[in-house]
């Protein structure tokens, strides 16, 4: 089953530029993972400096996988020093979906 992967995160305003470089480099290194779907990128309307990054993985699995991979932790670092604050990381599934959402929480 389909999931999907939020990433909320408030930028430094003077930090934009390098922000957008590594989530470009980010996603190019996702893109290649098993089991990645899709990604965007979205900016808040109302605060450019809000950040919402929505990937989605065919299952948990494979999100973990990449989630633990080397090479994305390094970038998350890198990224994380441009915050204002940590960033929150959260995943979805359908709400409709027939298996246990409880049953995916507890997969470790």
């Amino acid at each position: 089953m389909a999931i999907k992967v939020v990433h909320q995160r408030t930028i430094r305003p003077e930090n934009k530029e390098e922000l957008g470089t590594l989530l470009a480099k980010l996603r190019t290194a996702a893109v290649s993972q098993p089991g990645y779907l899709s990604g965007e990128t979205l900016v808040a309307l109302d605060n450019q400096d809000s950040h919402l990054v929505i990937s989605t993985w065919q299952t948990l699995q494979e999100w973990r996988a990449w989630e633990n991979n080397p090479e994305r932790r390094v970038l998350i670092a890198m990224i994380d020093k441009l915050l204002v604050e940590p960033a929150t990381v959260r995943v979805f599934i359908d709400a409709s979906a027939s298996l246990s959402w409880q049953s995916l929480a507890e997969d470790p």
